[in-house]
């Protein structure tokens, strides 16, 4: 039907075929992470499982406590990239290898939003971390004292930037798809 439109209006057929196909992958690139694990073991632990998947089907969710093809669900320009809802993929879920939400731990509240590449866990309040994370894409300090802080990106920047520049937008809904195409723990 679209095709069909497109081919009887000669303002567009005159610019060539039509495509309907989604356009390619394009590859962001690799994020590595440096993760807080002496100061906030038990946030460390379930974004480590996750990034694995070693721990099977989340006890509350029974979905795979797994980041691997998760979207980021929201992208937030000059704020942040979020991800991690490995339940229902829009925000509003979340798991956790402890079977649902966990507390904050303190000291990762002590921690800085002050630079793009930031890890911290999501929440909808104190002591509601599940598998939702986000990174900063530029100082953040709203977040402070709010979102445990967890890890920083140490390589990767970059692709952070692009992110920020070609998917962001104002209201956080992401002009591109962002997956997580494969994570792992070195």
């Amino acid at each position: 039907m679209l095709l069909e439109a497109y081919a009887g209006d000669p303002s567009w057929a005159s610019k060539g075929d039509a495509s309907t196909r989604r356009p390619a992958d394009i590859r962001a690139g690799r994020v590595v992470v440096e993760l807080y694990d002496k100061e906030v073991p038990k946030t460390v632990d379930n974004f480590k499982c996750l990034l694995t998947g070693e721990k099977g089907l989340g006890k509350s969710s029974k979905k795979p406590l797994h980041y691997k093809g998760n979207k980021f669900h929201r992208v937030v320009k000059g704020f942040c990239c979020q991800g991690g809802d490995i339940v229902r993929g829009d925000g509003s879920g979340g798991d956790s290898i402890y079977g649902g939400q966990f507390n904050d731990e303190k000291p990762g509240l002590k921690f800085k939003h002050d630079a793009p590449g930031v890890l911290s866990m999501a929440n909808s309040g104190k002591n509601t971390n599940t598998s939702q994370f986000f990174f900063t894409l530029a100082p953040a300090p709203q977040c402070d004292g709010k979102h445990v802080v967890f890890g920083k990106v140490v390589e990767g920047l970059e692709v952070l930037a692009r992110i920020d520049a070609e998917v962001a937008s104002a209201d956080g809904t992401p002009r591109l798809d962002v997956t997580v195409a494969d994570c792992g723990v070195c």
